[in-house]
């Protein structure tokens, strides 16, 4: 199905490309020079057109800072896509740090690690709160894992835990986005073929990523939702209560492929448990 060939040439100009800005983006960081924002803007939306995936934006990214931006985790390759769109730095466990090539990557594009253990939690949660204080963008993965790429799976409100209305006396923007791989080669993929670009459960990462490179153009479907309302932030659970709807009905959506429709927001507040 996948061509060697193909995958040959995008993994040499991948890691050819990757090492010529790694440099670059090191001075940035070290520096705190604005570059360390917007090179790996570039840096990713490169990297999408050496793996052949075609982003299909749908929605309206929300301008303000702070923002957290909410969404659903399929792979290693949502980093890729939704880095080549918004100046950000992710939430990730933090065994990636210790990743070969992909741990570096994190680390210059200023990620958050963060322990899964609960006396760590309080010192973590200052972290990210510290970061959006200084108005930056994060993203979060809440369901904790990634998985098949067919549904979503429910959100940890513990992980909303620092996701307060007011950040530094600043309006917080949180905002659901949904990632969806729909389709390849134009065909959609359908249940049993998006495995072929989820990663989840104890698949190997080198074989995976070879796959992937050996295959066509890849179109991903990422659906900007409405920020979440006053009401939403009553409770963590409300919070990550209207996230989860918000991404898993675009989730749907985009897989069953349907048209975006417009999303007005909601009114109602989510009952807290």
């Amino acid at each position: 199905m996948g061509s060697p060939l193909r995958g040959f040439v995008r993994l040499l100009l991948y890691i050819g490309w990757t090492v010529v800005l790694i440099p670059v983006q090191a001075l940035a960081v070290t520096f705190g020079w604005r570059l360390r924002e917007t090179l790996p803007v570039f840096y990713h939306r490169s990297c999408c057109r050496i793996f052949g995936i075609e982003v299909e934006v749908r929605g309206v990214r929300a301008p303000g800072r702070p923002a957290l931006f909410v969404c659903n985790h399929t792979s290693y390759l949502d980093i890729m896509v939704l880095a080549s769109l918004i100046p950000c730095s992710f939430v990730a466990k933090s065994e990636v740090a210790n990743w070969p090539l992909f741990g570096l990557l994190a680390k210059l594009q200023r990620t958050v690690f963060v322990v899964r253990e609960r006396r760590q939690a309080a010192v973590q949660r200052d972290e990210i709160g510290e970061r959006l204080a200084a108005r930056e963008a994060l993203v979060l993965f809440p369901e904790g894992t990634s998985n098949d790429g067919n549904r979503v799976l429910p959100f940890k409100s513990a992980l909303f835990a620092v996701a307060n209305e007011t950040i530094g006396g600043v309006p917080l923007t949180v905002q659901p986005v949904s990632v969806s791989y729909v389709a390849l080669d134009g065909m959609p993929l359908g249940r049993f073929l998006r495995p072929f670009y989820a990663w989840y459960g104890d698949m190997e990462m080198a074989t995976h990523i070879w796959r992937v490179a050996t295959l066509g153009v890849l179109t991903v479907v990422v659906e900007f939702h409405p920020p979440a309302p006053h009401e939403a932030f009553l409770s963590r659970k409300t919070l990550a209560d209207y996230c989860f709807r918000r991404v898993s009905t675009g989730v749907a959506r985009a897989l069953s492929g349907r048209a975006p429709v417009s999303e007005p927001p909601e009114g109602a507040v989510v009952e807290a448990g």
